[in-house]
């Protein structure tokens, strides 16, 4: 398991990776990862999730960016204290991979601004790179 932490303009973004090795089949190149993600409002007005930014890294260097609105169907609006989670899935086409991104928010004056999601692993267990 993979964790990763970060905290832009109060919002605290904490992300753990697993591999799910029933969904996976390494003999055809795939390999599938959860992530469960925690979205806190540590800050002192309510802020809105927008929508995603994700740049996911395979083994091979390869980058994919995945961009769309709120996460998992949903545009959390949180306000002061209050955190939302969700977990959601990543296959690979490597054993090893990695994700980071941003969250685009939008603050109770309007303000739009981006909470950074700290990189993160995705790996099976046997893996040695």
């Amino acid at each position: 398991m993979s964790t990763s932490k970060t905290s832009t303009r109060g919002v605290r973004v904490e992300v753990k990776s697993r591999y799910v090795p029933e969904h996976s089949n390494p003999g055809q190149s795939a390999w599938f990862f959860e992530y469960t993600v925690l979205i806190a409002n540590d800050g002192e007005q309510p802020v809105q999730l927008i929508s995603r930014h994700w740049i996911i890294t395979n083994a091979d260097g390869h980058e994919e960016e995945v961009r769309g609105p709120g996460v998992v169907g949903a545009q959390p609006l949180l306000g002061p204290g209050e955190s939302f989670e969700y977990t959601s899935a990543c296959p690979l086409p490597t054993a090893v991979g990695t994700m980071h991104g941003t969250y685009q928010m939008v603050d109770a004056d309007g303000e739009r601004f981006d909470a950074e999601i700290a990189p993160f692993s995705l790996r099976t267990p046997y893996a040695v790179n």
